[in-house]
Order: structure tokens, then C-alpha cells, then sequence
């Protein structure tokens, strides 16, 4: 079992809890600023801002 982590969110600074089963790729959100980060590594753990959905619009 993995230890869980606590990180600097990106964006505001706030604090951002990974728990031991959080997974690379896993999006996740800033309780402080309301951001949407990705899980960009585990070990160690680290954090970054998601990229943007771009609209489809049906093409």
C-alpha cells in the first residue's frame, strides 16, 4: 500500500491530498481554487493543471 501525499496545487497554492491509491493520468480537483489538475506522476507524486476540453461541435 502506498502512502498518501499532500501537494501544492499549481494555481493557487492551496493544499492538494493524492491518497495512496491515486493513479497517473487521475483528475482531481483543487478544494481551494476549483481547478481541475492531473495526476502527472506518482512517484514521486505530481500534479499540473488539466489541459482544456476543446468543443467538438460535431465535426
Amino acid at each position: 500500500m502506498s502512502a498518501s501525499a499532500n501537494l501544492e496545487c499549481p494555481i493557487c497554492g492551496g493544499e492538494v491530498t493524492l491518497g495512496g491509491d491515486t493513479l497517473q493520468g487521475e483528475l482531481i480537483e483543487c478544494s481551494d481554487c476549483g481547478t481541475e489538475l492531473e495526476v502527472t506522476s506518482i512517484k514521486p507524486f505530481a500534479v499540473a493543471e488539466a489541459p482544456q476540453e476543446e468543443e467538438d461541435w460535431g465535426e
